[in-house]
């Protein structure tokens, strides 16, 4: 079983006739994905690679019932992007631009309460549950169908994850980036409510950075919540204070959201953190013959 998409998922692409869009959709199309419409503004009527492109989203909506959006516009335009999609009522908005101003998230966060849309992102390589359906970046090949679901603030580190899992014949139910920046939409405890919901997901691996307190949260959730076990890891050990670290959120401020922190909460609290991201496939796969 997957979480947020599955093979019924019907995608609009905004951003489909540019360079980038038309590239990823295609990737996705390649996965099976079902990729219903594009959508650019003044290029409504024509198509992309055989995709009808329409004007705005909510004629895409109307049209082809797209129920999901994945976005890759510049960053400019990224936010009214985002909100014109939950305004036409799409239940998924998967936004892969990064470097959208903070303040333009603000006001993307601040339109969105009441809205019954989920947005997953900016920042990130979008969402996949293999066999089924991918609305994002990330390749397709390297994943397998089964029952481990994958969270992750971190792009390449969900990728080494995700083929270490495969290499040990261990599939995935549905594996989410969730964005490395300040403000995202779909945060972990909101993955790991849907996962522990899921009869079909197992165990969970979670991958975090430095920066905030989002894994300390997530780690009291799995304590008091989570009732499947859950392998952690987090990146920037090594990472100087007051130094921002690949993503806009990986930072360390006023001595707070260090890697260290963040891995004594995550191991008091139930999680298998391993020290390397070379670990995370082992200590799945231990965990899993264990049967903790």
């Amino acid at each position: 079983m997957a979480i947020w998409i599955d093979k019924n998922s019907k995608v609009v692409v905004q951003g489909l006739t540019g360079k980038e869009g038309s590239f990823h959709a295609g990737k996705c199309r390649e996965y099976g994905t079902q990729i219903v419409a594009g959508v650019t503004p003044g290029k409504g009527g024509t198509s992309q690679d055989e995709v009808p492109v329409f004007n705005t989203v909510k004629e895409a909506v109307k049209e082809k019932n797209a129920n999901c959006s994945m976005i890759l516009v510049p960053p400019p335009f990224a936010a009214d992007a985002i909100m014109e999609a939950v305004e036409a009522g799409v239940p998924l908005v998967v936004c892969i631009t990064e470097g959208i101003p903070v303040f333009d998230m603000v006001r993307v966060t601040e339109f969105m309460k009441g809205t019954e849309s989920r947005l997953i992102g900016p920042n990130c390589p979008g969402i996949i549950s293999p066999g089924k359906s991918k609305i994002g970046i990330m390749p397709g090949s390297i994943h397998k169908e089964g029952r481990v679901g994958c969270i992750s603030r971190s792009g390449t580190l969900t990728y080494e994850a995700v083929g270490q899992l495969s290499s040990k014949d261990i599939g995935q139910s549905t594996c989410i980036g969730i964005g490395g920046d300040p403000i995202v939409g779909t945060g972990f405890i909101d993955a790991l409510e849907a996962f522990n919901e899921d009869p079909e997901t197992d165990a969970v691996v979670m991958i975090g950075e430095i920066g905030g307190s989002a894994e300390e949260e997530a780690a009291e959730y799995v304590k008091a919540h989570f009732n499947k076990p859950v392998v952690g890891f987090v990146a920037g050990q090594t990472a100087p204070p007051g130094r921002r670290m690949g993503h806009a959120g990986a930072i360390i401020s006023q001595g707070q959201g260090t890697a260290s922190e963040k891995m004594k909460k995550m191991t008091e609290c139930g999680i298998q953190v391993v020290e390397s991201p070379a670990e995370i496939g082992s200590g799945m796969e231990k965990m899993l013959q264990s049967g903790t």
